[in-house]
């Protein structure tokens, strides 16, 4: 029978007096807990549990991990959240059992080289609170990865090759200072809730609309004007998008490629004509309908842009011709 061994410690003689303890335990000690001591080194005696199974080393000083923490090769659960950690250790790699990996409230701002490589177990990863500019394209190595989240951090972009964890539900990068989405989140189709809150975020890609699993989406607080065509198809459970700059009115560049005319592109065509020479019965009628699409029931009304013009006719018109269309989910 397995002996599971949980320490607890009020004093840092305690805590050695304790670890001592623990390593007698040897093989059988599965779970060791130095929370909020004062720690300002790892232990280099850990690799004497080599059947330890969780590791909790929160709210300490803890500046870099000790080498001999890669002989921990059980090791399902490491918390280091609250140290003083300035990148994502390379020794990672060998806790090729880990699953779950917290590092938030530390001063990381890098990865180091082949931090990623042997966590292909891995399906919980924390970097709140960093200092992150950048997610380096390594992170596809992830690949049993279901959820990451980088919140309060200083990222710039998304790294295309994030969008190919196909095993990941959950994504969550508020409060950094992205712009744009990567047209490549189209291919997170097992995505189920995604939140970007307080971002610089400008525009939401065409591919969005692919999210086939999507059913929480956080925009909070970004500098969003309208949604792409086929977002009504989302089938989203909550959705929030309070302040953006909502139906701003202003006329966006065609994304669709030239196609035979429709019935619909030729009375649009005449409408656009009229609206061009003022006529007083549609102006007035358009003044009635900057209506948009109903999607959740903390939102009445959502801009959706849907193309009904040709891309070449589109694009040859000034950019003072434009309309805003009903769109009604039902």
């Amino acid at each position: 029978m397995v002996t599971f061994s949980l320490f607890y410690f009020s004093s840092k003689p305690m805590a050695e007096r304790l670890l001592v303890r623990a390593l007698k335990g040897g093989k059988n000690t599965k779970i060791v807990t130095l929370n909020g001591k004062k720690i300002t080194k790892m232990p280099s005696t850990l690799e004497k549990l080599p059947g330890l199974k969780t590791l909790d080393l929160q709210n300490n000083r803890i500046p870099k991990v000790c080498p001999e923490i890669s002989t921990l090769t059980q090791l399902t659960s490491l918390n280091l959240g609250n140290n003083l950690l300035e990148e994502v250790p390379e020794e990672m790699k060998y806790l090729t059992s880990l699953k779950k990996l917290h590092l938030f409230g530390n001063r990381i701002h890098r990865f180091a080289s082949g931090a990623c490589d042997g966590l292909q177990n891995l399906i919980l990863l924390s970097l709140n609170n960093n200092q992150l500019t950048w997610i380096p394209p390594e992170v596809s190595r992830l690949k049993s990865l279901t959820y990451l989240s980088i919140n309060h951090n200083w990222l710039a972009s998304i790294p295309r090759e994030l969008c190919f964890l196909k095993n990941l539900s959950e994504l969550q990068l508020n409060y950094n200072q992205l712009i744009c989405i990567p047209e490549e989140i189209k291919f997170l189709k097992n995505l189920q809730k995604l939140f970007l809150v307080r971002n610089n975020i400008e525009v939401l890609p065409e591919g969005f609309c692919d999210l086939i699993n999507l059913r929480s989406l956080d925009i909070a607080g970004n500098v969003i004007q309208i949604f792409p065509s086929g977002f009504q198809n989302l089938k989203l459970r909550e959705f929030y998008c309070e302040e953006n700059p909502l139906l701003m009115k202003q006329p966006v560049h065609a994304v669709k490629q030239e196609g035979v005319w429709r019935l619909q592109e030729i009375t649009s065509r005449f409408i656009m004509n009229q609206l061009a020479e003022k006529n007083l019965f549609l102006m007035q009628a358009f003044e009635w309908y900057p209506q948009n699409w109903k999607i959740s029931r903390n939102l009445q009304l959502v801009p959706l842009r849907i193309l009904i013009c040709s891309y070449k006719c589109f694009n040859q018109r000034g950019p003072n011709v434009f309309g805003i269309a009903q769109v009604e989910s039902r």
